[in-house]
C-alpha cells in the first residue's frame, strides 16, 4: 500500500484577506450519488486550517484562544468551527470575539487538502496525527459510503429528525480542488441561499414605522422578502449592502425564490 505523506501547507501572506479557494457545494437533485460519501452538514463556521493559523472564508485570521492550535498539524485542513447542532449564533459570535473562550469549540474537519490519495485516505493522514495529539481540538467528520439514493434520504430523515441542518455529499475519489463543484452536493428539506440587501421597505398595520421587507438581489434577480424576521430585526434590519441568508422552496415560474423567507444576517467578517 502506498505510504500517504501529507504535504506541507505553503505559508499564505499575512494580510487583512488572505485569499483561500475554499471547496464549495452545488445543490443535490437527481444525481447518481452512489458509492459516493455522504456526512452531516454542520451549521457551524466554516475555516480553513493553513498550517500556521485559521482562515475564515472571507479570508480573514480567526484569534483562537491561546493554546488552541498548538496541537494542529502542519498541513492544511477544511472544516467547520462547531460546537453542537443548533448553536450557529453561539459559534459564531465565540470565534468572531476576542478574548472569548472556545473550550466548546472544535475543528471538524472534512477534508486534508494537501495529503495524498482519495477522501478516506487523506483523512486518515489526519486521524494518524490525532493518536499522536488527542489534546487537539479537532474532530473527523464521519464519511459514510452512498448505497443508493433511498440511503441518501433515509439518512436525511435521521439527522434533521435529530435537529441537523442536512447532508452532504462528496465523491470521494478526487483530489481537493477549489471552487464549486458539482462533486460536492448539499442536501436539505428546506434550501437556502444569500442576496445582497437593496432596500428597505416600511411596514404596515403592526408593522408600521419598523420594517415590512427587504429588496434583495443576487444572480436570480431581485426579490422582495417580508417574513421571517424577528421584532428586532424589524427595529434593526440589515443594512443595505449586507449580505443576508434566505430560505426557500423551490421557484416561481419566474425563477425567482418560492416563499422566500429571512433566515439571518451573514456573520462573516
Amino acid at each position: 500500500m502506498r505510504t500517504l505523506i501529507p504535504i506541507l501547507a505553503i505559508a499564505l501572506a499575512a494580510s487583512p484577506a488572505t485569499a483561500v479557494d475554499f471547496l464549495l457545494a452545488k445543490q443535490y437533485t437527481t444525481q447518481d450519488v452512489t458509492h459516493w460519501a455522504m456526512s452531516e452538514k454542520l451549521d457551524g463556521v466554516r475555516a480553513y486550517w493553513d498550517g500556521n493559523k485559521l482562515i475564515s472564508r472571507q479570508g480573514y485570521a480567526f484569534t483562537p484562544p491561546q493554546g488552541y492550535t498548538a496541537d494542529f498539524p502542519p498541513y492544511p485542513l477544511d472544516g467547520e468551527l462547531y460546537s453542537g447542532r443548533q448553536q450557529f449564533e453561539h459559534i459564531s459570535a465565540t470565534v468572531r470575539r476576542h478574548n472569548s473562550s472556545w473550550h466548546d469549540i472544535k475543528l471538524h474537519v472534512f477534508d486534508v487538502p494537501a495529503a495524498q490519495g482519495n477522501l478516506y485516505q487523506r483523512l486518515a493522514v489526519l486521524q494518524k496525527w490525532l493518536h499522536a495529539h488527542p489534546k487537539a481540538p479537532i474532530v473527523i467528520i464521519k464519511q459514510i459510503p452512498v448505497k443508493n439514493r433511498e440511503h441518501v434520504f433515509q439518512y436525511l430523515k435521521q439527522i434533521e429528525a435529530l435537529g441537523g441542518e442536512g447532508v452532504m455529499l462528496r465523491n470521494p475519489n478526487l483530489a481537493y480542488t477549489g471552487g464549486r463543484s458539482d462533486q460536492l452536493l448539499k442536501l436539505k428539506s428546506i434550501q437556502d441561499a444569500e442576496c445582497t440587501v437593496t432596500r428597505h421597505y416600511e411596514g404596515k398595520g403592526k408593522n408600521s414605522g419598523k420594517l415590512g421587507a427587504i429588496g434583495c438581489k443576487n444572480q436570480l434577480g431581485e426579490f422582495k422578502i417580508g417574513s421571517g424576521f424577528k421584532d428586532a430585526d424589524r427595529l434593526n434590519p440589515p443594512p443595505v449592502g449586507s449580505v443576508i441568508t434566505y430560505r426557500y422552496r423551490g421557484f416561481t415560474k419566474k425563477g425567482t425564490p418560492r416563499f422566500a423567507t429571512y433566515f439571518r444576517k451573514r456573520s462573516d467578517r
